[in-house]
């Protein structure tokens, strides 16, 4: 399907693995200039050789919650690579885990200051380069634990819920200006941060990490009806229509990729 983004320039957070960089492979094979961003330089280095030395990829390390480190990769993609037509904001971190009772203040000011305020921030930087042109695509990723929240995580389910209330904010502030805002919300995909969860309970239970996740396919997300983890290309493909032409009339929207996790309409 031909996504009418050749030539559009887009920013991809959290692109070192997983849903980000899958996500840059689909838009740069649809003829986009790619920037992958992430915290850390060394696997930043290893994602754009992965992606294999193409002119049209570019990379920037840094923090998206310091605002330094965003005006700086702000003013590198300008000089070096140009205005961004798209901005998908994929980084972020599980978090704080355990019962209410058991979390303290600074497990919850870190996953919100990551999970929601990064984004925040994020977007107030890159918002003028969107606003021009009169076409701009932005893309939050967010997760079932927005609209189904489970008591083990908790702190991520409201940062994941605000989200969704940012997302749906932006998309009726600056529609009319050819800006479309939408969200992705995955659930349970093979990625780094699945991984690192399923060898952490393979460890507690003291089981095969495949038998981790089924046991937690089980008890956990008794709804996700495929009863596997799913793919980041699956999301990917999802990011990558939003950000496109054929997603014209779309704006606002929460696309839940999740096999049914979620268990209302």
């Amino acid at each position: 399907m031909e996504l009418g983004i050749s030539g559009k320039i887009a920013l991809i957070t959290g692109a070192d693995s997983g849903i980000g960089w899958e996500t840059a492979r689909v838009l740069l094979e649809e003829g986009a200039t790619v920037i992958l961003n992430d915290k850390y330089p060394d696997k930043l280095t290893q994602a754009v050789e992965k992606l294999g030395h193409v002119k049209n990829v570019f990379s920037y390390p840094g923090d998206i919650t310091n605002i330094k480190d965003l005006k700086t990769i702000h003013q590198k993609i300008a000089e070096e690579v140009g205005k961004i037509d798209i901005l998908v904001q994929s980084s972020g971190i599980t978090g704080a885990q355990g019962l209410f009772h058991e979390l303290d203040d600074e497990g919850w000011t870190n996953t919100i200051e990551v999970d929601l305020l990064g984004p925040v921030r994020l977007v107030k930087e890159f918002l003028p380069d969107l606003r021009t042109g009169g076409w701009g695509r932005l893309v939050f990723l967010a997760s079932e634990d927005a609209v189904q929240p489970y008591d083990d995580e908790i702190p991520y389910c409201c940062a994941k819920a605000g989200i969704l209330a940012l997302s749906k904010g932006l998309s009726r502030t600056y529609a009319r200006e050819g800006l479309l805002v939408n969200s992705v919300s995955p659930a349970f995909i093979e990625t780094p941060m699945t991984d690192s969860m399923m060898e952490k309970r393979s460890e507690e239970l003291s089981v095969s990490k495949d038998e981790a996740i089924q046991s937690f396919l089980d008890q956990k997300r008794p709804y996700l009806e495929l009863k596997r983890r799913g793919q980041t290309e699956e999301v990917a493909a999802v990011i990558a229509f939003l950000c496109s032409d054929k997603a014209s009339f779309v704006n606002g929207s929460n696309y839940r990729v999740d096999a049914g996790s979620v268990a209302t309409i």
